[in-house]
């Protein structure tokens, strides 16, 4: 085999090698889009569930309670949910962009 040949076949095993790790890597981004949109609404329920649980009070935070209106569970879960909630504003900006 010439050394021609053999550089086109060193070529086409990177090119199909190359071609695999496109679709991994897709598939990679297709997941962390969907994980993405778990977030916010994860920490609206735990929030939720923060305020029916009526469970007692987290004892590292119950000494603070006075000193903000942020303090707490459900005010954390809150801003985490709302911190988070980039992925959907994106999703529904796109949806109202190609309708």
């Amino acid at each position: 085999m010439s050394a021609f040949h053999t550089s086109l076949n060193v070529a086409a095993e990177r090119q199909v090698a190359r071609a695999r790790a496109g679709r991994g890597n897709a598939a990679a981004h297709r997941a962390a889009g969907w994980l993405s949109l778990a977030a916010a609404p994860t920490f609206a329920i735990m929030a939720l569930l923060t305020v029916l649980g009526g469970g007692a009070p987290d004892m590292l935070c119950s000494g603070a309670q006075a000193a903000s209106p942020l303090s707490g569970m459900v005010p954390m879960y809150l801003l985490m949910s709302a911190f988070h909630s980039a992925p959907w504003l994106k999703l529904i900006a796109r949806r109202r962009g190609g309708a």
